[in-house]
């Protein structure tokens, strides 16, 4: 009897240690529109940009229905709960509960830079570069539970400045200016795979990606390239 209760115990704290975490990366082909997605209980998926806010949730619309695509979404149709009109400002109006995970936020009297952004969702806290680091990188996500993220300064060329360069152990490279016109900005490389795209000499697919891959596990994060 006590060894079932042992088992349970480990089941439900392992359940609760490891739900909520980052589990894909959802990336333009330019890099600019970046989504970490936390995978929750019941296969629910949260959306948060990299300035710390959540701005869409649901289940996986599956890839073997009718207009999928890559981080689409299906609507969650369990518990959703808002913060209401009474609550502090900096988080009113703003979802509360997704199926069980709580999801908080700071306000303006703990940190006046960080008011109204992701302060935790279920057991993960979000940290965020601090107001007097360079323009580029502030007030965007630094990490979130133990997963660190890395962003290109100010001082970097221009095609990649605030850009997400790492993510945990992965790097992430673009494309930079002195390259062709058509693959500017773009992924280059996620971790180990590379990207190219047709060249502006290709009229009819200039830009488009020749190589790469839509959707890819690195490092224990599903990478999922879009647009």
């Amino acid at each position: 009897m006590k060894k079932i209760f042992l088992v349970q115990l480990f089941c439900f704290l392992s359940f609760f240690g490891f739900s909520q975490q980052i589990k894909q990366i959802l990336l333009s082909h330019k890099g600019n529109n970046t989504s970490l997605c936390f995978v929750a209980d019941q296969n629910i998926i949260i959306k948060v940009n990299t300035e710390g806010q959540v701005f869409e949730w649901g289940v996986d619309f599956g890839e073997e229905r009718y207009n999928y695509y890559p981080g689409k979404l299906d609507k969650y149709m369990g518990r959703v709960e808002m913060y209401g009109s009474t609550d502090n400002v900096a988080y009113s109006g703003k979802v509360r509960y997704i199926g069980s995970v709580n999801i908080t936020y700071f306000t303006a009297e703990e940190n006046q830079s960080l008011a109204g952004k992701v302060k935790s969702i279920g057991g993960n806290q979000l940290d965020y570069n601090a107001e007097f680091e360079e323009q580029a990188t502030r007030g965007k996500i630094k990490s979130a539970g133990s997963l660190a993220i890395t962003y290109y300064g100010s001082f970097e060329n221009e095609s990649v400045r605030g850009k997400i360069k790492s993510i945990g152990n992965t790097t992430i490279t673009y494309f930079t200016s002195f390259d062709d016109k058509a693959s500017t900005g773009k992924i280059k490389s996620i971790g180990s795979y590379q990207f190219s795209y047709y060249s502006s000499f290709d009229t009819r697919m200039a830009g488009a990606m020749k190589n790469g891959f839509q959707k890819q596990l690195i490092n224990g994060l599903l990478f999922i390239v879009w647009g």
